[in-house]
């Protein structure tokens, strides 16, 4: 699915589907690229939350930028979550360091055991949200959890980007179980500082994703899958 997006934005971004044009055909595409459909309907949702197209059904997909600025996930544009996030959850964190029960711990060390076995990214996804709840419900504030619980869609959407395009599912791993472990040991700063290196590491592999592909001329076929 990488090799389609890179291969389908660097076309976009080059100018080989200007802004207004439709794309080719699903099966066209699948035919041209050598592809399945399920692969090329992950690369065209990607194209999508970046904002260079848009689908509009029973007509196709239309391209309505010709780079990247700020995706969208869910209602949201990555730039206001990241924002918001760093406002709620770097305090949240400490205040659950400071008011976790031992049930709340027991809780998110189960949460965390089951991601870290976990293969299936969509249900690691639905056990990160799960995750970020967790720690709202440790620090014992009901406003938090309802913060948290409103943007949880927004959550999810950018946790499977980020971990479909950008491989953040171990990392995130042993982000969280630095979260936990603060937590664990009670102590504010420490939780304060995970929970900050998690997002760093968030923003930092988003704008990984999201900066300028490279524009080399794709070779004869497309890309495999």
């Amino acid at each position: 699915m990488e090799a389609v997006l890179v291969h389908l934005r660097g076309a976009i971004e080059r100018g080989d589907y200007a802004i207004g044009d439709k794309l080719p055909s699903e099966a066209e595409l699948c035919r041209t690229l050598e592809i399945s459909r399920p692969v090329l309907r992950e690369a065209l949702r990607a194209l999508q939350t970046m904002g260079l197209t848009v689908s509009k059904t029973g007509k196709g997909t239309f391209v309505v930028a010709s780079a990247v600025e700020d995706p969208t996930f869910g209602d949201y544009a990555a730039s206001d979550l990241l924002e918001v996030r760093r406002h709620v959850e770097i305090p949240v964190a400490g205040y659950a360091a400071l008011r976790r029960t031992p049930e709340n711990l027991d809780h998110l060390a189960h949460l965390l055991d089951r991601m870290e076995r976990e293969t299936d990214t969509t249900a690691w996804v639905a056990m990160d949200t799960l995750f970020h709840l967790a720690v709202a419900e440790a620090a014992q504030n009901p406003v938090f959890r309802r913060v948290i619980e409103e943007i949880r869609d927004a959550l999810a959407r950018q946790s499977a980007f980020l971990n479909e395009l950008g491989g953040r599912r171990e990392q995130s791993n042993r982000e969280h179980r630095a979260i936990v472990e603060a937590l664990i040991d009670g102590s504010e700063p420490d939780a304060v500082e995970a929970m900050s290196h998690h997002l760093d590491r968030v923003e930092t592999t988003l704008t990984d994703i999201v900066r300028p592909a490279r524009t080399d001329t794709p070779t004869e076929g497309g890309p495999e899958a």
